[in-house]
């Protein structure tokens, strides 16, 4: 184990570069949730006919080769993406795809009559998602929102087979230059865990907080 630990500076380099992946592919696929999820709200047909063909394209499709193809075949195209920004893009935008259907889920389930008292209000569409439907999903959202990014930081490890550096690609040359195998991946899973855990513990406080909110509403409103 001792071998393992001389290259402590490469780990750590790995371990930063699955940091910044996982928020930047988090922040890519947060956008494309709601995006994705509330155009297949939308009255209009055309725009849900074109969120479900992305929905399912991206859900019926392998993560890794969306991530090859970015990397590989788009460059071809005369597109062409540095390994970061590939992996970051194939990420957020598959994990995306599984987050619309959290988002519309969650918007679907306010009740009905949220949405007749907005629109009573004379509430135009915009104000009814702003100020009534979208901040009563969100706590419902957040449970599995946290499970997608702890689904998202294990999806991360593949970014490796496009030669991004990032905690699996660092073990991988750990492995090549001291011929140990267990070592280093026992070192790597626990930082995964170490990593998912805070992940977890970020997720049930965002909503022990929104739950306090909306359950003091809830005490005000009695």
């Amino acid at each position: 184990m001792d071998e393992v630990f001389i290259f402590w500076p490469i780990i750590i380099d790995g371990t930063l570069t699955t940091i910044k992946l996982t928020l930047a592919s988090g922040v890519v696929a947060l956008i494309i949730s709601f995006t994705i999820g509330l155009s297949r709200l939308s009255r209009y047909w055309v725009v849900r006919a074109i969120a479900t063909i992305y929905l399912e394209f991206f859900r019926g499709t392998s993560a890794i080769v969306q991530m090859f193809f970015m990397y590989f075949v788009l460059p071809l195209l005369g597109v062409f993406l540095p390994a970061l920004i590939a992996g970051i893009v194939a990420c957020g935008f598959n994990l995306g795809a599984y987050g619309s259907e959290v988002v519309r889920a969650s918007v679907q389930s306010v009740g009905r009559e949220q949405r007749e008292a907005a629109k009573a209000l004379n509430y135009t569409n915009f104000q009814l998602y702003r100020y009534v439907l979208i901040p009563q999903a969100i706590p419902v959202m957040i449970p599995s929102f946290g499970n997608l990014v702890i689904e998202l930081l294990k999806l991360t490890a593949v970014a490796s087979l496009i030669t991004i550096s990032d905690l699996t690609f660092m073990s991988q040359i750990i492995r090549v230059q001291t011929a140990l195998t267990l070592e280093p991946l026992i070192l790597i899973m626990v930082i995964y865990f170490i990593l998912s855990s805070i992940l977890v513990s970020g997720t049930k406080w965002l909503e022990r907080y929104f739950s306090a909110g909306r359950n003091i509403h809830k005490s005000g409103g009695n």
